[in-house]
């Protein structure tokens, strides 16, 4: 038994038993994944893949009980990597973090800046994608860690720490009718919005949710005619009169927006919460904590671990 067997285990189930596929993603040849899962199989005296003809189509018995022990085995092997390489050159090394536009674009830069002053030999890598991606990414070792607002705090297998509260802000150019508000938020009602053409974020975004289940409380309608998984985008179209944005209360710049109106929004959607997270039961390099400390400075490294390493195995994650 070897770890590159367990790989190719675990790399044809996440590409849905596609073995070309596991063997593109793991550099390798798709017979040599083929023969190194059935010398696995022999090993055990199990098979671990039901198998029509040629092709692996799903998991058997054994096999649903042997997958998670072979992702335990290759995590605890990624966590001996990373002590050592704690040990051996503790600021340097590579950080990746899986988040969403508005979080790169707004929250991001400030925390980078003071970070890679302080670790200027640790390489950062920026990934995008909406919540449940950038869940899978750290799941699946892609990220070490993962910033969004939606889905991750949910997510079993990952420890969840909030970083930040925001609300919705409501953005018209300074002549719209709707303008007026910015002197008095509060007075701005749903019935106010829903008199217009809106554009605001995807489904999966940004507290998107929480907007939508506001209308539906009021049996509202509005009239969604453009969505964007990026803030500036919005803010784009608003300003050729598309419609009234909705973004979160961070994608308002001041000197970016200088032709646009913000209306703060939380009395109509609510509040949200930013969260971090990562992978349970994973080693992480001491600059990881450093950076979770500078985006969030009420948790400290003792906090952290706790919380990575509690026996429960579900989501797990501290409420603001």
């Amino acid at each position: 038994m070897n770890l590159n067997q367990l790989r190719f285990v675990r790399e044809a189930v996440r590409q849905n038993f596609n073995l070309s596929a596991a063997a593109a993603v793991l550099f390798t040849s798709q017979p040599g994944v083929s023969k190194g899962i059935m010398e696995l199989e022999a090993e055990l005296g199990v098979e671990i893949f039901v198998r029509h003809g040629k092709r692996i189509k799903s998991l058997t018995e054994p096999g649903l009980v042997i997958l998670p022990i072979i992702e335990r085995l290759l995590a605890e092997a990624d966590n001996l990597k990373r002590a050592g390489a704690e040990f051996i050159a503790r600021d340097s090394g590579r950080l990746t973090i899986a988040t969403t536009h508005t979080q790169a674009r707004y929250t991001l830069p400030t925390v980078i800046a003071k970070f890679t002053s302080r670790y200027p030999n640790v390489h950062l890598t920026l990934l995008q994608g909406n919540p449940p991606q950038l869940a899978q990414m750290v799941l699946h070792g892609q990220a070490d860690i993962a910033i969004a607002t939606e889905a991750i705090a949910q997510t079993p297998g990952l420890v969840s720490i909030p970083c930040f509260e925001w609300q919705h802000a409501i953005v018209v150019p300074r002549k719209h009718p709707l303008a007026h508000f910015a002197d008095r938020p509060k007075d701005l009602g749903l019935d106010d919005l829903a008199r217009y053409p809106l554009v605001t974020y995807d489904a999966a975004f940004a507290g998107r949710r929480k907007i939508d289940e506001a209308f539906a409380r009021r049996n509202l309608s509005p009239d969604v005619v453009l969505c964007a998984i990026d803030a500036d985008v919005i803010k784009t179209y608003v300003e050729a009169g598309l419609g009234v944005g909705i973004v979160a209360e961070i994608a308002v710049d001041a000197r970016r927006d200088k032709d646009l109106v913000s209306i703060l929004a939380g009395h109509l959607f609510g509040s949200n919460v930013t969260h971090l997270a990562m992978r349970r039961d994973t080693f992480q390099r001491g600059y990881v904590f450093t950076f979770i400390e500078l985006l969030t400075p009420g948790f400290d490294r003792a906090m952290i671990e706790r919380l990575l390493f509690a026996a429960d195995g579900g989501p797990s994650n501290y409420l603001l």
